[in-house]
């Protein structure tokens, strides 16, 4: 029987809540504390991380192929125990071999438990009818960055953050492994699937490459601005307090998008949002460019919006024109070359913000219309399915 969805949504927005903010989010927060412990540039740290999100790229179609056999609750079940080991083991961390194998292990955990897999283990129970509840996980997880950044610099404060990666890892299991284990149903037939599989021939056709190239150009214009928001606003002209105030309202802004899709624009294709997130982005660098740095804030509110929307139609756009049928192995396929985008993006853009200044803002907005274009490549009807 089909499970309701607003428990699953509950419980899986709450796991990936935790997931995010324990292993995405952390470097912001303890990279220079970790550095300074360690005796090493933060940047070992930072590159350290940049390979985790290279292991999840390579990891992710198989996840999602385990996904499809089997569904998510195993899968996601084993990335709580890999963050949880992760976490642990940063927190153990004396030296880069063991810092770097840490962060190796964190990697393995994103790639089985952050949205692709969680979207996968939606599709597997709900097919066609995954949109709502896709939607309503990124609406909670969402506000990640919120909820782990401040507990994460107040675990930093009161104790240290080797205890505060242990506290993390606990969380996982105390928290994300029971929810991903006994909220996620078990799905008929799993060893049969598993002892029959065949690899699926999965075609790298036009739509395919166009969602892919997508992707990974909104995620890269997504990361770059994740590192470097503060310094592209401040190089506009804005103050510091401005700069920091605008980036505050990229979280409410997402949120505030999302509830728009899951309203609004869930009555039209999916194709529609994604369309209309990829031009926010732009909108707003030109806002900036025209009015300079004080209008940093109306800046992060675009940026935010199209990246909020963006999230969504990552899980609901490729599941809208492919249909349900090996879907999160699709979703991992589609969704590499965007981790690969995610790890690079950061160092990229901070070679390129020296050259420019806040000019590297048409760059990021020339990223964004060109995963527009791609979308207006796509047709909004289904594609046939490919063979099992």
């Amino acid at each position: 029987m089909t499970p309701p969805q607003l428990p699953l949504i509950l419980a899986l927005g709450t796991a990936q809540t935790l997931a995010w903010a324990s292993s995405y989010y952390l470097p912001a927060i303890l990279a220079d504390p970790i550095g300074r412990d360690l005796g090493v540039s933060s940047n070992w740290i930072f590159a350290a991380f940049s390979a985790s999100l290279v292991i999840s790229a390579f990891i992710g179609p198989r996840v999602g192929r385990q996904i499809d056999l089997v569904g998510g609750r195993s899968v996601l079940c084993i990335s709580n125990l890999a963050l949880a080991g992760g976490l642990a083991l940063l927190g153990l961390s004396y030296s880069i071999p063991v810092l770097v194998v840490a962060w190796l292990l964190l990697g393995v955990g994103m790639g089985m438990g952050l949205y692709d897999a969680a979207f996968g283990a939606l599709g597997r129970i709900y097919g066609e009818g995954a949109r709502r509840s896709i939607t309503g996980i990124t609406l909670l997880a969402g506000f990640a960055s919120t909820v782990g950044w401040p507990l994460t610099a107040l675990g930093l404060e009161h104790i240290g953050w080797r205890n505060t990666c242990f506290a993390w890892a606990a969380a996982h299991i105390v928290i994300g492994l029971p929810l991903n284990f006994f909220m996620l149903p078990t799905v008929a037939g799993a060893k049969a699937a598993v002892a029959n599989a065949v690899k699926p021939h999965m075609p790298i056709d036009r739509p395919m490459m166009l969602l892919a190239f997508t992707f990974a150009t909104a995620w890269t214009v997504t990361s770059a601005m994740a590192a470097h928001f503060p310094r592209i606003l401040e190089a506009a002209g804005a103050t510091p307090v401005q700069a920091i105030a605008a980036g505050a309202l990229i979280g409410p802004a997402q949120v505030a998008a999302r509830v728009v899709e899951a309203g609004l624009l869930s009555r039209y294709h999916p194709l529609l949002s994604a369309r209309l997130a990829c031009i926010t982005h732009p909108i707003g660098a030109a806002i900036v460019g025209i009015f300079g740095g004080g209008a940093a804030g109306v800046f992060a509110i675009f940026h935010g919006s199209g990246n909020g929307i963006l999230t969504i139609a990552r899980g609901t756009l490729p599941l809208a024109i492919f249909g349900p049928q090996n879907y999160a192995y699709r979703l991992g396929l589609i969704g590499a070359p965007s981790r690969m985008a995610q790890a690079l993006a950061p160092l990229a853009f901070g070679f390129l913000i020296e050259i420019m200044g806040s000019r590297v803002l048409i760059v990021s907005s020339a990223l964004s219309l060109a995963a527009l274009g791609a979308l207006f490549l796509l047709k909004p009807t289904p594609a046939p399915p490919s063979s099992p």
